[in-house]
């Protein structure tokens, strides 16, 4: 694994150190008054750039709507560290709030087995990490296990696998979303339609990658599917502020539309949130299907 990051413009590598400073801090505290030996004792073994910013492919253009992510894999020594809400829930308010962060920041959060197993399996996610990642901060004597390629007959089946459990959910999401859109229940339906995204996204991702992280955030699945794949960026306009706000009121809306009795999205919104719901399924589709079929042809 790489360790430099000297490829990036100087102020991105400022942004990077100052992300791991956070990070640590955060989890030293969290940790702190644990109770148990392994949380106290707790360690986090690796901060890992991955994604457009470890490949040197990345984009800044935040005027057009167009700025890549800093994705960051955070590998710990339990299972128990990785849980978002107890233990980096505040760095990554800490994060978002930091004025010497300029862009937004995703963190995956996994333990060292649950690499390590899914790297001997050969899940393409996380294999990719071992070539392409950047380690920012690397505790000795905690290696990464040697990728193991997985055949094509099995990536197919599991690619498969997943499609077929994934696609009817998202349907089904689709399908309420536009129901509610046409019965002027607009809270619901913006909380239909953010739940048709985060699956659609989750499908493309497991048939492509394998993996999918647990979050529920729109914007980071979005960001980390349109990494894999640029042909995704289609579904959604971004060129105006317009576009951008309505991005962001279908974010919100998995919480808020529930929950929070300020939450408003206009009919007009919803409409053209559907008709992006809509264009990510054929996109989503159109690649499972591509990729399903470069699988094929593999295992044959």
């Amino acid at each position: 694994m790489k360790t430099e990051i000297d490829h990036l413009p100087e102020r991105q590598q400022r942004e990077l150190a100052r992300l791991g400073e956070i990070l640590l801090e955060e989890f030293d505290k969290a940790i702190a008054q644990a109770t148990k030996p392994h949380k106290r004792d707790g360690k986090v073994y690796k901060i890992i750039l991955f994604g457009s910013y470890a490949r040197d492919d990345w984009v800044d253009e935040p005027a057009n709507g167009y700025q890549s992510d800093f994705d960051l894999l955070i590998v710990v020594s339990h299972e128990d560290l990785t849980d978002i809400a107890d233990y980096w829930y505040v760095a990554e308010d800490r994060i978002a709030r930091d004025p010497g962060v300029a862009r937004p920041v995703n963190i995956i959060v996994h333990s060292l087995d649950e690499v390590n197993s899914a790297l001997r399996r050969g899940e393409y996610f996380w294999t990719d990490i071992a070539r392409d990642g950047i380690a920012l901060y690397d505790l000795p004597c905690h290696p990464l296990a040697t990728p193991m390629p997985l055949t094509p007959a099995d990536a197919h089946r599991m690619a498969k696998e997943y499609l077929d459990q994934r696609l009817p959910s998202a349907e089904q999401f689709i399908f309420h979303g536009v129901d509610a859109v046409e019965r002027g229940w607009n809270n619901k339906a913006a909380f239909e339609l953010h739940q048709a995204t985060e699956q659609l996204y989750i499908c493309f991702l497991l048939v492509r990658t394998l993996y999918f992280p647990r979050s529920h955030n729109i914007k980071f699945l979005r960001s980390l599917s349109e990494d894999k794949e640029p042909r995704l960026v289609e579904a959604w306009p971004r060129d105006t502020k317009l576009d951008r706000a309505r991005f962001e009121r279908l974010k919100r809306a998995y919480v808020e539309a529930r929950y929070s009795a300020s939450y408003e999205i206009s009919s007009a919104d919803l409409e053209a949130l559907a008709a992006s719901v809509a264009r990510l399924r054929e996109i989503v589709m159109a690649l499972c299907a591509e990729r399903l079929d470069e699988l094929k042809r593999a295992a044959e």
